[in-house]
């Protein structure tokens, strides 16, 4: 009798976890929200997750490679041999699929394809990740700065004070889409033609899926919802607009393998479902939640329950999770990404992660960290060691610099910032000619809330800064939601921060210049003092700047020349601890076994649903 209880109760038991698995549902807990949902603006992972799905390239990344291509919304990919790159690398033609349509019904057109670049060419707003299109197919780093060459003014005196054109550069302004940016992108026949002022060969990996920026968008939609009209005579009432000003700062509509359909702020969860109308075959999965869950704790136990298949884990506390037969771990999965703790060199003073703003013992200056002794503290604050071992288990290297092993120009032979807290208590002495050490400081780390590695390196920063000056420095820990965060350190108020980058396009310009130049993305929140630095002629870089060697390894052509062009960009760096690199992640990933058909791209920016599905 006793015997067909457990049965019964065995049989209770697995019709239960057969009634909880649903094959259509998938659920990723990760780590915060979004930062905005408009191509033209998102510059972070979690954003570009759900563009990812939502939307589509006229290219894609073939499976894991980084460097093959096969056809998206466009028919084919070009290549010399085809005939569609011409012009020796210069002109780019993409046919574009017909019977494609957007989530709203509306018919794909090569006229789309022509909007989606320009508006985004031409709402280049700060911070996000236009610049990368300026510069491969205009060769400059943003549209103020083609808008300055070509009207011949700075752009403060080409506008008023509401922004709008003064009357003796409107028909300048005019011009400047009509024979700048509007000939760079034409429609011929069913082909969109893509014109760059001079070959680059990253263009392929800058357009291919996964770079948002370049994703299609519908143009009827949009100027509905109220973005650009379209017209040469009136662009620039729509550039530069405010996050939350965009009409696709919450939403997005594209011809991709999910639909959107809202995005709960509260709950910080993002619901996608199936495209039943996709032009190729309809995704397995037909219901994404997205789920923003900061407490590991709880997303541990929605995969052990099963009410989620996949979670952001923590490289901590990984070895929880062993031994669980419902539950895979995938590890030593490359990647193409490096966490960085930076500095800005001139903060915002309105800031309030200064304290005082002075050198009193409550506050720093804002200009604290122009000082290398300063930033030489810091670095040798942070155990690098004791954190891959014990925080991410492994699951990390060493680098001298922002530039990833894999890449041309990774240099191995270059020192590391070595942990020491004596080194700590010498450099403090040192910073702001002694007065660090006998006024006191205080100041604020932050990062990103649910990150644990990042948490645990500014906890170091603390931790060992303190014990090296008892009573002199103060630190305090920052935990900030994502877009909190980000706009934080867009708006220059933090002065130390710890973010992570991962690559645009798989080259180390895209890095180098990312983290380096004046004029690249981390600039901004690194300080005007930064900007100088790096755009001033130097005598150890032979009366360069820094910002003209990493425009000419950039142009460079032959890779030999180049890599020693790197190497000296990055000794340079060392030596003025610019920024400090804390590791380089080893990717690992956590799901439960009935998750099928998942593989890694290092350029993929989280998820791709349309791949995977779900079988017990």
């Amino acid at each position: 009798m006793k015997k067909w209880l457990v049965l019964l109760v065995s049989l209770f038991v697995a019709v239960l976890a057969l009634a909880a698995f649903d094959p259509t549902v998938y659920v990723e807990a990760t780590i915060g929200e979004p930062d905005t949902l408009d191509p033209h603006l998102a510059y972070d992972t979690a954003s570009g997750e759900v563009l990812y799905n939502v939307y589509e390239n006229l290219i894609a990344y073939k499976g894991r490679s980084v460097s093959e291509f096969e056809p998206r919304l466009a028919t084919e990919v070009p290549s010399v041999k085809n005939g569609l790159i011409k012009d020796g690398g210069k002109t780019y033609v993409f046919p574009i699929r017909k019977g494609v349509k957007f989530h709203n019904g509306n018919p794909l057109t090569p006229e789309d394809v022509e909007y989606s670049f320009e508006r985004g060419l031409l709402y280049d707003p700060e911070g996000g990740p236009m610049w990368v299109l300026w510069y491969a197919i205009f060769g400059t780093h943003s549209r103020d700065e083609a808008l300055e060459e070509f009207v011949g003014k700075p752009v403060d005196e080409i506008y008023d004070k509401s922004g709008e054109p003064k009357p003796e550069y409107k028909q300048k302004l005019i011009d400047f889409y009509k024979q700048v940016v509007d000939p760079a992108i034409e429609v011929q026949g069913d082909n969109v033609v893509i014109k760059l002022k001079r070959a680059y060969a990253p263009f392929m990996n800058i357009i291919a899926q996964s770079a948002h920026w370049a994703a299609i968008l519908d143009k009827e939609y949009c100027i509905k919802l109220g973005l650009w009209d379209g017209k040469a005579e009136t662009w620039w009432k729509y550039k530069d607009m405010e996050k939350e000003e965009s009409p696709l700062y919450g939403t997005a509509m594209g011809t991709g393998p999910y639909k959107f359909v809202e995005w709960d702020r509260k709950q910080q969860k993002i619901t996608l479902v199936a495209n039943e109308n996709y032009w190729r075959e309809p995704a397995k999965i037909k219901k994404v939640i997205i789920w923003g869950i900061d407490e590991w704790s709880t997303r541990k136990a929605m995969l052990e329950k099963g009410d989620a298949d996949s979670i952001a884990v923590v490289l901590e506390y990984l070895d929880q999770l062993r031994g669980n037969k419902n539950i895979q771990i995938i590890e030593n999965i490359p990647t193409m990404s490096v966490t960085v703790l930076a500095f800005n060199w001139s903060v915002n003073p309105s800031s309030k992660y200064i304290g005082s703003g002075k050198l009193d013992g409550n506050g720093i200056p804002v200009d604290f960290f122009n000082d290398v002794n300063a930033r030489k503290a810091v670095a040798s604050a942070i155990n690098y060691d004791a954190l891959i071992r014990d925080v991410l288990k492994g699951f990390g290297k060493r680098i001298p610099t922002a530039l990833p092993e894999g890449l041309l120009g990774f240099d191995p032979s270059l020192p590391l910032y070595k942990f020491n807290v004596k080194s700590v208590q010498d450099y403090l002495k040192k910073a702001w000619n002694g007065q660090a050490w006998t006024k006191g400081i205080k100041f604020s780390v932050a990062y990103n809330q649910g990150n644990t590695a990042r948490q645990r390196v500014a906890e170091m920063v603390k931790m060992y800064m303190e014990m090296a000056a008892p009573g002199k420095v103060k630190i305090d820990v920052q935990p900030l939601q994502w877009p909190t965060f980000l706009d934080a350190t867009k708006r220059g108020e933090l002065p130390v921060f710890i973010l992570g980058w991962l690559a645009d396009f798989p080259d180390p310009d895209n890095f180098i210049f990312t983290y380096y130049h004046s004029n690249g993305d981390y600039s901004s929140r690194q300080g005007e003092n930064f900007r100088k630095f790096v755009s001033t002629p130097r005598k150890e870089l032979g009366g360069k700047s820094l910002d003209e060697l990493i425009e000419e390894a950039a142009a460079e052509t032959d890779p030999a020349v180049r890599g020693k062009l790197y190497a000296q960009i990055q000794k340079f760096v060392v030596d003025n601890c610019i920024s400090v690199p804390v590791y380089q992640p080893v990717g690992v990933r956590v799901q439960r076994t009935w998750v099928k058909g998942w593989f890694d791209n290092p350029m993929r920016p989280g998820m791709d649903f349309y791949t995977v599905y779900k079988q017990q």
